[in-house]
C-alpha cells in the first residue's frame, strides 16, 4: 500500500550544478508536469516494464511523468489522488472491492483511465471495470494488418496516419454501447473496434488494442497515438496546468566530443542548465517537489555528499576529475561542509575541511573523522581543535589503482559488522595488508576502519555472502 506524502523522510540528491532537496508535501500533483501513474505485472508476456520504459523516455520531453508500479494496492484514494491519470497494461484476474472503488471514483472526478491492449482481459470479477474499459478480450491470433481510423478529426488522431503493424489481432466481447470507436481491424467481413474512446461521470477513458510487443512498442505511430490519448484523457484542467508552465529543454551546439557510439549526425554539445531550469528537468516521486540547497558558484563540481550528526552536508568537489596529477603537486580537489545557519533552507556557509586532494571519490564517517576513497592511498582526516578544518591527514591501504580514474574505488558506506564496504572497477588494488600481498580487480571489499584489515568479497555483489580472502588481523 503507497504510503502519503507526509510518511517519507528527506532525500537528497547531486545535479551537475548542484544540491537539491527532495522534500515531501502535502501537494496532489507537481505543478507544470502530467503525473501518470503506470500500472504494470511482473510478467515476462506482455513486458510491462519495457512498454512503461518507453513511456518514460517518449514522453517526458513533452511533460509527462510516468510513475511505475506493479502493486494493485496503490489504487487507493490517497495515492491516486496525485496523479492526473492511470495507464493500466497488466493482466490481474480480479479487484478488490476497494480498489474497484477507488479506481471508478478516480476516473469519475475529472481524471484519465489509459487501459492499453491486455487491460481488457483484467479486473474481470468487475463488470463495472469492464464497462469502464469499454469490453472485455474474447481471443487473437498474431498477424500484421493496417489500422483504419474512422475519426480521422478526433483530438486522439491528430497528426496519425493509416499504418501497419504486427500484433495480437484481438477479438472482444462485452463492447459497451457508450465507447466511440476511433480505429478498426478489418478482417473479411468482421470490422473489430481497435481504439476507443469514452466519458465516466467527468472523467474520460481511451483503450487501445494495440501494444502487445516491441512491434508495437517503438512503433511512431503507436507512440504518438497513445501520447494524444493520455492528454485528451487527463481533460482540459490538467493540460490547462501544464500549458501555464512552459517546459525547459537543453540547448546544444556543435562541438568536437566523443563519439564512441558512432552516431550519425554525432551528437551535439549541451549547454549548462541553471538550477531552475535543471529542476524542471528532474522527474521526482508524486507529492514531493525539488528544493535547492546549493549551486555554483558556491559549490564546483559536486561528486559525493553525506550528513553529520548535527545535520550538516559534507561535499567533496573535484576540480582535477578526471585528469591523475602525477607530478609532486597537490591537487585542487577539496572536501567541504555546507551549513544552513538561518533556517531558511539554502546553505550560507562553506568551511574547507580538507583540501589539495586529487580525486577522492567517496567518504563515510568514522573514529570521531572520515575515511577518504582517495588512489592510489585511502586518507583517515580528522579535526582535534574544533575548527571544522582537518588537522590530521594519514594515510591507509596503499595499492589502490589509477590506471583509470572512472574506474577507481568509491562508494564506501559504514556497515552494519562495523566494517566500511566499498567497490571499486578495474583499476583495482595491489598492495600489502600487513605483510601479507593483496592483488584483484574490479569488486566488492570492505574493511576495519583501522585499515589493518582488508577483505576482498567478490566480483559478482549479488553473491558475496562471505569474504574470499581475508588478509591482517
Amino acid at each position: 500500500m503507497a504510503k502519503s506524502a507526509k510518511h517519507y523522510s528527506f532525500l537528497l540528491l547531486i545535479s551537475c550544478i548542484g544540491c537539491l532537496f527532495i522534500k515531501a508535501v502535502n501537494k496532489d500533483q507537481h505543478p507544470g508536469r502530467l503525473e501518470i501513474l503506470f500500472l504494470g505485472h511482473k510478467s515476462k508476456h506482455h513486458d510491462s516494464e519495457q512498454l512503461a520504459a518507453i513511456f518514460t523516455k517518449e514522453y517526458f520531453k513533452d511533460g509527462i511523468n510516468i510513475t511505475y508500479s506493479t502493486d494493485p494496492g496503490d489504487l487507493n484514494k490517497e495515492y491516486l489522488k496525485r496523479f492526473s491519470g492511470l495507464i493500466l497494461y497488466a493482466n490481474y484476474d480480479s479487484i478488490t472491492m476497494l480498489q474497484e472503488r477507488a479506481l471508478l471514483d478516480f476516473v469519475k472526478n475529472e481524471k484519465g483511465f489509459i487501459p492499453l491492449h491486455c487491460a481488457s482481459y483484467c479486473f474481470r470479477n468487475s463488470a463495472e471495470v469492464v464497462e469502464i474499459i469499454g469490453g472485455q478480450f474474447l481471443s487473437h491470433q498474431y498477424d500484421s494488418f493496417p489500422a483504419t481510423i474512422l475519426k480521422p478529426d478526433h483530438p486522439v488522431m491528430k497528426s496519425i496516419e493509416t499504418f501497419s503493424v504486427k500484433d495480437e489481432t484481438y477479438v472482444h466481447a462485452r463492447l459497451s454501447n457508450k465507447i466511440e470507436v476511433l480505429t478498426e481491424r478489418v478482417e473479411g467481413g468482421r470490422h473489430e473496434p481497435y481504439t476507443w474512446v469514452r466519458p465516466y461521470g467527468s472523467g474520460r477513458v481511451f483503450y487501445t488494442t494495440y501494444g502487445h510487443d516491441e512491434n508495437t512498442f517503438n512503433h511512431p505511430a503507436f507512440l504518438k497515438m497513445v501520447e494524444n490519448g493520455i492528454f485528451w484523457a487527463v481533460g482540459d484542467k490538467a493540460r490547462a496546468a501544464l500549458n501555464a508552465f512552459p517546459l525547459a529543454s537543453p540547448e546544444y551546439s556543435a562541438a568536437e566530443i566523443p563519439n564512441y557510439e558512432r552516431r550519425d549526425p554525432a551528437p551535439k554539445l549541451q549547454a549548462p542548465l541553471d538550477p531552475a531550469r535543471s529542476m524542471s528537468l528532474i522527474q521526482v516521486p508524486p507529492g514531493f517537489e525539488l528544493q535547492l540547497f546549493a549551486s555554483e558558484p558556491d559549490i564546483v563540481n559536486p561528486i559525493f555528499i553525506n550528513w553529520d550528526e548535527k545535520g550538516r552536508l559534507w561535499l567533496i568537489e573535484t576540480v582535477d576529475y578526471p585528469n591523475e596529477i602525477k607530478a609532486s603537486d597537490k591537487g585542487d580537489d577539496r572536501i567541504r561542509i555546507l551549513e544552513d545557519t538561518d533556517g531558511d533552507g539554502k546553505a550560507d556557509k562553506f568551511t574547507v575541511f580538507a583540501d589539495k586532494l586529487n580525486i577522492p571519490t567517496s567518504f563515510t564517517f568514522s573514529n570521531g573523522g572520515i575515511i577518504v576513497s582517495c588512489a592510489p592511498s585511502f586518507l583517515f582526516l580528522k579535526d582535534t581543535d574544533g575548527d571544522d578544518r582537518a588537522d590530521i591527514r594519514k594515510e591507509m591501504l596503499k595499492g589502490w589503482g589509477k590506471s583509470d580514474t572512472h574506474a577507481q574505488a568509491s562508494n564506501l558506506r559504514y556497515g552494519l559488522d562495523n566494517k566500511i564496504w566499498g567497490v571499486v572497477e578495474y583499476s583495482g588494488f595491489d598492495g600489502k595488508i600487513g605483510d601479507s600481498s593483496l592483488k584483484f580487480g574490479s569488486g566488492l571489499y570492505r574493511f576495519s576502519p583501522d585499515g589493518k584489515s582488508l577483505d576482498y568479497l567478490s566480483t559478482l555483489i549479488m553473491l558475496c555472502m562471505r569474504p574470499l580472502k581475508t588478509f591482517g588481523r
